[in-house]
């Protein structure tokens, strides 16, 4: 594998009134990722990228770490530098933004 850990950061937009992550700050989230991996000079080890929809709109703007597949909703550029160094350094997942959802069968 490339990368120990792969962060897509939904950046989809969509017409009104259904929430969409893309004009919830997904952008802002993809730079504020790219910023702290930067920073922490950790740009060779994670990869943080905008994705089309992860159809979680309830609960965007939404993040999906790989290869764990922990996923998160209602992210802020506040939470970077937590799932950052809590999660991506730490394999320490945010519980407070973590979702969960019902296994399939």
């Amino acid at each position: 594998m490339k990368f120990k850990k792969h962060v897509f950061i939904c950046t989809n937009d969509k017409d009104a009134p259904k929430k969409c992550c893309g004009s919830e700050r997904g952008m802002a989230l993809v730079d504020a990722f790219k910023e702290e991996l930067k920073d922490r000079n950790l740009l060779t080890e994670i990869r943080a990228q905008k994705s089309g929809c992860l159809d979680t709109c309830a609960f965007g703007p939404s993040v999906v770490v790989y290869p764990e597949g922990i996923w998160y909703g209602n992210v802020q550029p506040a939470d970077v530098k937590e799932i950052v160094e809590s999660h991506l350094v730490n394999n320490q997942p945010v519980e407070r933004l973590q979702q969960k959802f019902a296994p399939k069968i």
